[in-house]
């Protein structure tokens, strides 16, 4: 089958990518930079070009739709932020024969920002940290629950988040974010921190059924807050509370959360509706790509079991770039000495990136960071800042969306 990716840019994707054309499909991707991250694998046939996708999502969909148009595809595969805007425009899609896989666009809304996915996790009584919702400015400079987490309702890999420590940093970032129009139309979640380790759960759900479940630690990080490391864990309390959540609302392809598990359980801090890094689910034994493809289709699936745990996967792009970040010259060099001799993080460790021995090309981008952190560490921000603000989705650009007023012109565009 043709199969288009709606990003071409993120983590991701490659590793989705990697999946599909190891099942044999032929993949192209869409993305707004020709050598954008998915280039490098000979998964991928073609790279479209289209708009960035966070500042104008319709923009982004015209593209997308033109290119679809324009090649046989059988599949346009949600890999990133983009599932938003397909999701509110799903008429059109059908309209136009574009076969895919989200949610329905109220389900969606429901988790999309910050704010909303604590108002619903709230009302179904799922666990979370202790969070306000704020309004203003003055509200923020006199919370007093200090530390505090301070999130915009919309932001990716870490972006729009705050660490709170005292009252002269709240007053600090208060300025600061009204200086944004922050406040403008919008609120502010406000989270209490929680020890623990960090654990990234994935689903899929087919019209309200989960079908596929994974969970994996985040053992190291790497640049940006992504997971350099992970671990497949099995954490079934997490289970029952992402098929509540799911369940609820009638959700229809991939749904992750970010979950801290604290002394009393698991506890949602974040909620993402698409497909998060499969890799390591695949390496445990649990396809989410593939049961995506079988649904997207049509197809009746079976329930997946469980994966393996303790399956240890690593991404060292994101090690080498975090190690340039922080350390210098001499963790890098530290970092891929320790890759190569298969010892400390990475023993019995899989790459999820760049499986050399399979997909030669998928290392083109690490030999190239790890070549320009050790001239220069600080390169390294350089690497993540275009791929995220390739598929991230901007509040602008979410508020052309929810709002009406701002919905272009045309046939097609209605709720």
């Amino acid at each position: 089958m043709r199969v288009l990716l709606t990003d071409g840019s993120g983590l991701t994707s490659k590793q989705t990518a990697f999946r599909l054309g190891a099942m044999g499909h032929k993949v192209d991707v869409l993305a707004p930079n020709a050598w954008c991250l998915g280039r490098f694998t000979r998964h991928v046939q073609n790279v479209h070009r289209v708009p960035s996708y966070g500042p104008d999502p319709f923009a982004w969909l015209d593209a997308a739709m033109s290119v679809w148009a324009s090649g046989d595809f059988d599949v346009l595969f949600p890999a990133q932020e983009q599932v938003a805007v397909l999701s509110f425009s799903r008429e059109r899609l059908a309209d136009a024969g574009v076969t895919t896989l989200v949610p329905g666009f109220a389900a969606l809304a429901a988790v999309q920002d910050k704010v909303s996915a604590h108002r619903t996790l709230a009302r179904l009584g799922l666990p979370q940290p202790h969070a306000s919702v704020i309004i203003s400015a003055r509200q923020l400079a006199a919370f007093e629950d200090l530390p505090a987490f301070v999130k915009r309702p919309i932001g990716t890999a870490t972006s729009g988040v705050h660490l709170v420590r005292t009252r002269e940093e709240a007053a600090a970032l208060a300025v600061m974010l009204a200086g944004e129009r922050a406040f403008e139309g919008s609120a502010l979640l406000v989270q209490r921190p929680v020890s623990g380790p960090l654990v990234m759960v994935q689903s899929v759900f087919d019209h309200g059924e989960l079908v596929a479940f994974h969970a994996c630690e985040r053992v190291a990080e790497g640049i940006n807050g992504g997971a350099s490391h992970k671990q497949s864990v099995s954490l079934p309390a997490a289970r029952r509370h992402v098929e509540v959540l799911g369940a609820s609302l009638e959700w229809h392809g991939a749904l992750s959360a970010d979950v801290i598990v604290g002394a009393d359980g698991p506890l949602v801090i974040d909620v993402n509706p698409r497909l998060v890094e499969p890799a390591n689910a695949l390496a445990s034994g649990v396809d989410l790509v593939g049961v995506m493809m079988e649904i997207a289709q049509g197809q009746r699936v079976r329930v997946l079991p469980g994966g393996k745990a303790g399956v240890r996967t690593h991404q060292l792009l994101l090690s080498v770039l975090g190690a340039g970040e922080r350390g210098g010259r001499l963790a890098v060099l530290s970092e891929l000495v320790s890759a190569m001799r298969h010892t400390g993080a990475y023993q019995d460790s899989s790459e999820e990136l760049s499986p050399s021995g399979h997909d030669p090309v998928a290392a083109v981008p690490l030999l190239a960071a790890a070549a320009a952190t050790l001239v220069r560490p600080a390169v390294s921000a350089w690497f993540t800042r275009g791929s995220v603000s390739s598929y991230a989705l901007t509040p602008g650009g979410w508020k052309k969306i929810v709002d009406p007023v701002a919905l272009p012109p045309g046939p097609g565009w209605r709720r």
